[in-house]
Parts: C-alpha cells; sequence; structure tokens
C-alpha cells in the first residue's frame, strides 16, 4: 500500500506561517515555508530525520506571501541543493520577504509553468493552476504513479479565489472540475463566513473613504507588503467616488516596494490591467487626479495638512502620521486581521473593512463539491473557524474531515472503510419569544465556552442584520459602540449635566460597578440610568480612563 499522510510543521492557525510536509510512497514534498524559525526542519527530530539530510525531496512554494514563503531563504542557506519550485510570478514577488537582508538575494527558486506536469522524481509529477489570491499565486496538484498499483494525487490550494479582483483573475473551477484528487488540502481563512458579492465590497469602502475625506479627516490604511494596497490603489484610482478628485494618495514603506514589483510584472497581470497601463501609469502619477505618490521619510510631518489617504505596511511606525493631531484621522484595518499582529492605542478612530482575498464558506465547500476528494485537511485560519468548517453537515456526511494542529500527523489511507471522527458542537439550539416589541433569544450555556463568545458579549449589544433568508448577529465592540455614539452625537454625549451610565463614576469596562445599584456587576451601556447615579469626579476624566475597573470594585464583584 502507497504511504499517504501530511505532517504539519505550521497549520497556519493564528500568526504561524503554513508549511505541510506531505509523503507520497517514498518521496516527501515540502508544500510552502511559512516559519520564522525553520528550527524544526533542520534538526529533523518533528519527523525522525536525520540533521543533515534535507527535511524533503523537493520544495513547492505556493505563492509569496510571508506566511508561506519567509522561511524558504533560510531552508536554502541550509540546505543548497534542496530544489524549490513556484509559478515565474512567484520567483520574481519572493525578494520582497527579505528586503532587510544584507546583500544580494540569489535566485534560488525555479519557475514552474502553469498547467504542464513537470515530473520530479520517477513517477513524481507537480502541476501549477492559477489560484486568483495574488499574481503567482498556484494551487498545486502533486500525483505519485508507482510502477504497480494506482495513481495517488493530492491538491494544495494554497490561497485562493474564485472571484476576480482588479489585478489577479479568479482561480476556475473549470480547469479543476474533474480532476477528482484523493487528498484536498484547503484554506479555510475566513470559515463558514458569507460575504457580499466583490464589487459591493470595493464600493463600500470606497464610500467610506470619501465621506472621511469630505468630513476635511485624512484616512491612514496598514497593509501588507503586496496583495490588498496594490488592490485597494488600482480601486482608488478607477472608482467613481475618486476619479478626478484634487486628492493626494501617499504609498509608504515596503508597500510602495510591492508596487514597484507589480509594475515589472505587468506582462503577467489581467488584459484590462495592462489596458489601463497603455493610458495612464499603474501606480504613480502626478498629473492625474487623485494623484499617487511614493511618500519618502522627510515628506512624513508634512501628510495630512489637507485631506489624504496614506497606505503604509504593518512594519511602519504609521502613528507617526496622525500622533499629534488623532482627530483629524481615521485607521483603517482590513477584517479578520489576526490579533496582536498591530497594537492601536484608544485615542485613535478605527474602524475595519472587507476587502476579501481569500474565499467565503459558501466558495470553499463549493470548491470541495466540485474536486470531490476522500479527504480534506484544513489549514490556515483561526482554529475554530477551521472546526466551524469541518463541522459542517454537508461535508461531513461525504468526506473524511481533517484540521490539524501543527505537529500532528494526518494519515491518509485511500479506498479504505475508516470512522469519521464525531464532528465538533458547532450549532447550539435556542428558544425564541416575542413580547410586544421585545425578542428575546436564549440560548445554552455551553456556547459561552468558545472563545469568540466574548467579542459577542463584549459590550452586550448586537447587531442583526438579514442575509437572504438569515439572520445574522453580531457582537458591538466598545470601540465600534464609541465611534457610532461619537458620529452620532447623542444627546446623552453633549450634555454634561445628562445622569447616564456614560457619566457615572461607577461606569467602567461595560459593567456598572456601583454594589448600591441594581445593576451591580451587570453590562450596561452609555446612555443608561440608574437611580444609584453617581457623576464622576472630575470632567477632564477621559472615557478610557473612566472605563477601567478599580482593584476595588473587582474585590466587590460576586464570584
Amino acid at each position: 500500500m502507497t504511504q499517504l499522510d501530511c505532517f504539519p510543521y505550521g497549520a497556519g492557525h493564528g500568526e504561524e506561517g503554513v508549511c505541510l510536509l506531505v509523503r507520497m510512497g517514498p518521496y516527501r514534498i515540502l508544500l510552502d515555508c511559512g516559519l520564522s524559525d525553520i528550527s524544526a526542519l533542520t534538526d529533523g527530530s518533528a519527523v525522525s530525520n536525520p540533521p543533515d539530510r534535507a527535511p524533503a525531496d523537493v520544495v513547492l512554494c505556493s505563492h509569496a506571501h510571508s506566511d508561506h514563503a519567509q522561511g524558504l531563504l533560510s531552508l536554502h542557506r541550509a540546505f543548497p541543493q534542496l530544489p524549490i519550485y513556484a509559478s515565474e510570478v512567484t520567483t520574481e514577488l519572493l525578494p520582497l520577504n527579505w528586503l532587510d537582508q544584507p546583500g544580494l538575494i540569489p535566485q534560488f527558486v525555479h519557475a514552474l509553468p502553469w498547467r504542464s506536469p513537470v515530473e520530479f522524481q520517477d513517477g513524481l509529477t507537480a502541476e501549477l493552476f492559477p489560484a486568483g489570491h495574488l499574481p503567482g499565486a498556484a494551487a498545486i496538484l502533486l500525483t505519485y504513479t508507482p510502477h504497480q498499483g494506482r495513481s495517488h494525487s493530492i491538491l494544495y490550494t494554497g490561497d485562493f479565489f474564485l472571484s476576480n479582483s482588479r489585478l489577479v483573475e479568479g482561480l476556475r473551477l473549470e480547469e479543476l472540475r474533474g480532476l477528482r484528487p484523493d487528498v484536498v488540502i484547503i484554506e479555510g481563512s475566513y470559515g463558514t463566513a458569507r460575504f457580499p458579492h466583490r464589487r459591493q465590497q470595493e464600493n463600500q469602502i470606497a464610500e467610506r473613504m470619501s465621506r472621511v475625506l469630505s468630513e476635511r479627516r485624512s484616512v491612514l490604511l496598514p497593509l501588507p507588503m503586496v496583495g490588498l494596497g496594490q488592490e485597494l490603489l488600482m480601486l482608488l484610482r478607477s472608482h467613481h467616488s475618486f476619479t478626478g478628485r484634487d486628492l493626494d494618495i501617499w504609498v509608504d514603506g515596503r508597500v510602495a516596494s510591492g508596487c514597484d514589483a507589480y509594475l515589472a510584472l505587468l506582462p503577467h497581470l489581467p488584459a484590462s490591467v495592462q489596458n489601463f497601463a497603455k493610458h495612464q501609469s499603474l501606480f504613480w502619477d502626478d498629473r492625474v487626479r487623485p494623484r499617487v505618490r511614493r511618500l519618502h521619510p522627510e515628506q512624513r510631518p508634512l501628510v495630512g495638512e489637507s485631506p489624504c489617504i496614506v497606505l503604509t505596511d504593518f512594519s511602519t511606525d504609521w502613528q507617526e502620521f496622525c500622533e499629534d493631531t488623532p482627530e483629524r484621522w481615521l485607521i483603517l484595518l482590513p477584517q479578520h486581521l489576526e490579533e496582536g499582529l498591530i497594537d492601536i492605542p484608544p485615542k485613535y478612530a478605527i474602524e475595519t473593512y472587507l476587502l476579501a482575498q481569500h474565499c467565503d464558506g459558501a466558495s470553499t465547500t463549493q470548491f470541495i463539491h466540485n474536486l470531490r476528494p476522500q479527504h480534506v485537511i484544513f489549514v490556515h485560519g483561526d482554529p475554530n473557524y477551521l472546526s466551524d468548517l469541518a463541522g459542517l453537515e454537508e461535508l461531513h456526511n461525504r468526506y473524511h474531515l481533517h484540521s490539524p494542529a501543527s505537529g500532528n500527523l494526518v494519515e491518509l489511507p485511500i479506498g479504505e472503510t475508516f470512522l469519521q471522527p464525531a464532528p465538533p458542537e458547532t450549532t447550539y439550539e435556542g428558544e425564541l419569544a416575542e413580547l410586544g416589541t421585545v425578542v428575546t433569544i436564549t440560548l445554552p450555556e455551553a456556547i459561552t465556552n468558545d472563545p469568540r463568545w466574548r467579542s459577542i458579549s463584549d459590550t452586550g449589544l448586537i447587531e442583526a442584520r438579514w442575509q437572504g433568508q438569515d439572520l445574522v448577529l453580531r457582537g458591538l465592540s466598545q470601540r465600534e459602540l464609541m465611534t457610532q455614539n461619537t458620529e452620532r452625537s447623542p444627546s446623552w454625549m453633549d450634555s454634561s449635566e445628562k445622569a447616564c451610565c456614560f457619566r457615572c463614576r461607577h461606569f467602567r469596562g461595560q459593567r456598572c460597578w456601583n454594589p448600591r445599584s441594581p445593576l451591580f456587576n451587570f453590562k450596561v451601556t452609555p446612555d443608561g440610568y440608574c437611580p444609584a447615579f453617581e457623576a464622576a469626579q472630575s470632567a477632564n476624566t477621559t472615557w478610557s480612563e473612566a472605563n477601567e475597573p478599580t482593584r476595588e470594585d473587582v474585590d466587590q464583584a460576586p464570584g
């Protein structure tokens, strides 16, 4: 029987990168190397590999984002003879991961063609298909054909996207339909979430930025080096809300380097983009409004004197732009940003936006149903999101599902019957009651054990909206609540005499900490009221200071 298994050195949970060792018969194939520390690959202890032996026979990189590629240079230096392959565009973008390395980075990654099987070892082939997530991003089909017995195949999606975006055409599902691989290793970045159409996402973010500029404020966009930043630039250059607008768009740091790399790849970009570039510059342009300009360090103190948009990368000290005048800036962060990646003090106005570059839950399940593998391995995403996917009944009844943590071997028997493990509990039955104008939804206590409950219950307030026939409930965070209240300027904030919770000395952490109040230790809204109101001692107390519970409050709280 042919050996078939997958060992994740990095499963892409949280901030950890993706690095997967696939074994097919006698061969070891490393898919991506997004590890910041490759010691597990070099010492061989994780898979009982001799330290002086390369961890794989061949390495394939799906795309150039750091969480999939940052460890490749260290791996090459440790094992110079280990062959590493990627698409041609990815080989051009990969050096952006090592801009801080002294000296010239050698071209150590070899280019592979699209849609053409390449044989690396006797019976082992790989074929690349455009994956849609980023220029050069590839879905990788591995096939092993022994001299005797049946062939086995594994499809690794890398990061993929079925929809077209401004600079990348989406993955063509019809190219893969009918391949019927035995195993699909698929990213699940967004879990089971459902998103609106791409054009609707673009309109929402463009209109939001347009309103901010009309308020004589500026917009700051911290971004990854390649991908999202260039997509936003093309959106701003071509969206009707900005066409001809007297506006400066500044591009800072490594995002500017990413733009330069895209310009070098123009022949590989979609025909519509190439046609655009025939009439005006793709990015840098001081003549056509809005003006897109590279931001040099000496210009930073001057940026923001008039309303503008600044695109910068996460590694830049972006507070230089707005720390002196935070009230004149709005910071926009991409949704699903990993917690801890960027730390923003509470004095700044922050909102999130959606401009997806990964498939939502509906597209992910559609992809799986079209390929109909025996095994599905979910990687790349919050473990809770991946667990949600692995718990979908429509998948669980048809496929063998796996969502491994790093360091856990996944064996992949083909053609054998084995019991599918019970799906994780991801759905809860509750009760709904209507009493006049009030609707009460009662859920079991078990739901609070999920770490995501904290974000839902942060303020005790939720936002509800229809999504087709489904009603979607989302918890409102403290920051969102205060942003909304500031924009709406309600009477309880305008009047310093209003006897509401917001102005009460016992209102901290969105709770009432007054033992004499009937609301003690309950979450309350800023505009609430109770008979035990006591005004804050100082009118100059900031909201963040007034909302931090004291040691005395915590000691008095029950439990």
